[in-house]
């Protein structure tokens, strides 16, 4: 596989795609929105100055790596030639069934499609293709040109030389791919959102606050970052819709989404990306907002 296309130029896309270009594959970055394509390209050349900034890259390797990533908002355009495609859109199902469907349509016969989905049933967008062999799941964790784990999910239908070639592939970009079943959260979250979950009821419930919750498993449990903070960077909106999906699939009282997270995203209180979630971020600092802001 020498031609990569990404569907999407937000956090997860615009990040597969620095990814890839990275090492040296030709990437067609797609999106219908040309403001959000110039955004991507802006935050992928700013990542690689993290990069260099750290001495993992030079100006000459960052000069390469954009020259590699090709942005286009033609679907049909950017996916015509390319051996895998990677579909890194919202967390919606109905949008990535009608993807899937198009993808199908304009891509080469034997290319391989994958989704970033971090929750959704990798069986049900493959069926809406003529291609189940091909579907699989391609989990990149945020941010992905640091983060190893990619999260290989085989659908009902995929082939063992897709999953050998995509496991493969992620090595070559130096990840570490697991391959996981298709069950509903597959691995990741399943374990995470539950456990994001009811630390949002710890909070509805006033058993502690925000940072205590945090400071808690920061160091009691050694996480680099507390539930509540990797939620607000994760984005509440995506929090809800995968325990939605867990809800769903396993039909287990267990993973109905709290209801203080429900209101919250119905408020538009959506973590980073919103400027306030858990955490105050409107003064381009992280404060966390104090208990009885949840209360009313």
């Amino acid at each position: 596989m020498n031609k990569i296309a990404v569907i999407g130029s937000g956090t997860m896309g615009n990040g597969i795609a620095h990814t890839f270009a990275q090492f040296g594959y030709d990437v067609n970055l797609v999106d219908i929105s040309q403001e959000a394509l110039n955004k991507g390209l802006t935050t992928i050349a700013k990542n690689i100055d993290r990069q260099i900034a750290k001495g993992s890259l030079t100006e000459d390797d960052k000069t390469a790596i954009l020259n590699r990533i090709h942005p286009f908002s033609d679907l049909k355009e950017g996916v015509a030639e390319a051996d895998l495609t990677v579909e890194a859109a919202t967390e919606n199902l109905e949008l990535k069934l009608k993807i899937f469907r198009q993808l199908d349509a304009y891509s080469k016969a034997d290319a391989i499609l994958a989704s970033n989905t971090s929750s959704i049933s990798i069986t049900q967008i493959a069926a809406v293709t003529s291609r189940g062999k091909n579907v699989i799941g391609m989990h990149f964790m945020n941010p992905v040109p640091v983060m190893k784990l990619v999260e290989v999910i085989r659908g009902y239908a995929t082939s063992d030389e897709t999953t050998a070639a995509v496991m493969d592939l992620s090595l070559k970009l130096g990840k570490s791919p697991v391959e996981v079943n298709d069950y509903a959260g597959f691995i990741a979250n399943r374990i995470l959102m539950p456990m994001i979950n009811e630390a949002i009821f710890s909070l509805y419930e006033c058993v502690a606050g925000v940072e205590e919750i945090d400071t808690v498993m920061k160091l009691g449990m050694a996480h680099p970052m507390g539930p509540l903070q990797l939620a607000d960077f994760i984005g509440l909106d995506v929090c809800l819709a995968i325990m939605k999906v867990l809800h769903e699939g396993f039909g287990n009282p267990k993973y109905a989404p709290c209801p203080l997270l429900v209101n919250m995203v119905m408020a538009g209180k959506k973590g980073i990306k919103s400027g306030e979630g858990f955490y105050d971020y409107s003064n381009g600092t992280k404060e966390a907002r104090p208990a009885a802001k949840f209360l009313s």
